[in-house]
């Protein structure tokens, strides 16, 4: 059975019009135990780690001010939420929800985030949705505990936006391996250097972007050699998405889902998948493309 990190805060607040689709995470949920696809036993409910957890990858002159109200108007406004006490529990609780599947992943082949994935978020700042970097904070926990065995970690970073955060973080950490595949055009408009980055033109469609993943994706598996998988499923890819500009399909996307998830249960590779961006207009489109991932999940465990 799948286990799927979910807390009632995920769905945060926001003003009127803001154009990040926070309802997703109440609906997503509701719609996987609708239809059946997982039981409602499935879901954890994640908690705050321990700073220590939140330090090993963030600057702590950073995360004091995240946790106190002290950044900057400016800094504010990049990460494109409004501050309060409660986001930043949300975050945190996010992140914890990261850092537990990858416990759970380990003994069962895979957990699922509702959230997470928040590849913008830097060692000192955040931007574009992103305050903490869960998969990367995850991905230092797992390294720094030896009884894990976690030697070498493999990011797969699918959504459309570059993973300049995480890309950054781990710049000069030879354990672990970014990939990013992502709109060559798109925000964040000054890119950071992942170990692999493959920028995607505007509108690229099913068949192409699915032949670039199948000519990577075993390459990477063969030459990193990785011992644990964190996947970033973001749906930003579709067509319908409005911050997107490439051209997938409801269908190619989840044949890309299925493509990564089955490649790592082949190489008996644990992975955590968290659900990064999706932003179509319609909210349905969002949920259906987020539920495509968690039924291959659970068709391939």
């Amino acid at each position: 059975m799948l286990s799927i990190a979910w807390a009632p805060l995920y769905a945060h607040p926001l003003p009127d019009n803001h154009r990040f689709p926070m309802l997703k995470y109440e609906l997503l949920p509701e719609q996987l135990l609708r239809e059946g696809t997982v039981p409602e036993s499935a879901f954890f409910m994640p908690v705050a780690p321990p700073a220590t957890d939140i330090l090993r990858t963030h600057e702590a002159e950073y995360y004091q001010r995240l946790c106190t109200g002290g950044l900057t108007r400016q800094e504010e406004r990049a990460t494109g939420f409004p501050w309060s006490t409660q986001l930043i529990e949300r975050e945190v609780t996010i992140l914890g929800g990261t850092l537990e599947c990858a416990r759970r992943a380990l003994q069962s082949g895979i957990a699922l985030n509702i959230a997470g994935g928040t590849h913008h978020a830097f060692r000192n700042r955040g931007e574009g949705f992103c305050l903490l970097n869960d998969q990367a904070a995850a991905a230092d926990y797992l390294l720094a505990h030896p009884e894990f065995n976690v030697r070498k970690v493999l990011i797969v970073d699918l959504d459309v936006h570059q993973g300049n955060g995480t890309a950054s973080i781990f710049q000069q950490e030879p354990c672990v391996f970014t990939f990013s595949m992502h709109g060559a055009r798109n925000y964040p408009h000054r890119k950071e250097q992942s170990d692999l980055d493959l920028p995607l033109p505007d509108n690229t469609d099913d068949a192409a972007y699915l032949t670039l993943l199948h000519n990577t994706l075993p390459r990477l598996l063969d030459e990193v050699q990785p011992d644990f998988v964190f996947y970033l499923s973001g749906v930003d890819v579709l067509a319908t998405d409005k911050l997107g500009h490439l051209a997938l399909s409801r269908e190619g996307c989840r044949q890309r889902d299925e493509y990564v998830l089955g490649l790592c249960h082949r190489h008996k590779l644990p992975v955590v998948v968290c659900m990064g961006g999706g932003y179509s207009p319609r909210i349905a489109d969002i949920i259906e493309a987020h539920a495509n991932t968690f039924r291959a999940a659970a068709a391939i465990w």
